[in-house]
């Protein structure tokens, strides 16, 4: 059996066993300056909840096999550390959780993600996520995010629904 639910605190290293796992196809795709090990340690995870991300975990026969977050910030809800444990990759595990979260949401929803994740962007424009101009990213990125300058130059947003005719922060 198989359900979608908050995460819990005392679970917080099965979240950072999922994340860093994961994130392990980020090596040598992203820029070398911004890959870092563990990809993300534990006081990193802490900042982020008390920063407001409510995590959601994927759960199947007991076992945690995937993470995703959610994070209002001013008008729009974010979508954060979406990740699913290799071997259980390409189940529709991360679909399933993406679409819990957006359930949650009655406001426009924003990822961010790296430029060179390819496999994530195709992911969330299956979604209904669509790539935000290149021209407005920076913006949408210092307004919604904490994140330095050298990772704004190496991601991009994709919202939903889609910012067209919208006004750039």
């Amino acid at each position: 059996m198989s359900t979608i639910r908050p995460a819990r605190d005392d679970e917080r290293p099965a979240i950072l066993a999922i994340i860093n796992a994961a994130a392990e196809v980020y090596r040598g795709v992203i820029p070398a300056d911004r890959w870092h090990e563990p990809y993300m340690p534990l006081p990193e995870l802490d900042h982020e909840v008390s920063a407001g991300v409510a995590f959601w975990v994927y759960e199947t026969n007991g076992a945690l096999a995937g993470v995703m977050g959610i994070q209002p910030v001013r008008d729009v809800d974010l979508i954060r550390h979406a990740y699913v444990l290799p071997g259980n990759q390409r189940h529709g595990i991360g679909g399933a959780m993406l679409e819990h979260l957006q359930t949650l949401s009655t406001r426009r929803m924003l990822v961010g993600t790296w430029a060179a994740a390819e496999w994530a962007i195709r992911f969330y424009q299956r979604h209904g996520f669509e790539l935000v101009a290149p021209e407005r990213t920076p913006a949408l990125l210092k307004t919604y995010w904490t994140i330095p300058d050298r990772q704004i130059q190496t991601s991009v947003v994709l919202a939903k629904p889609p910012l067209d005719g919208v006004q750039a922060p």
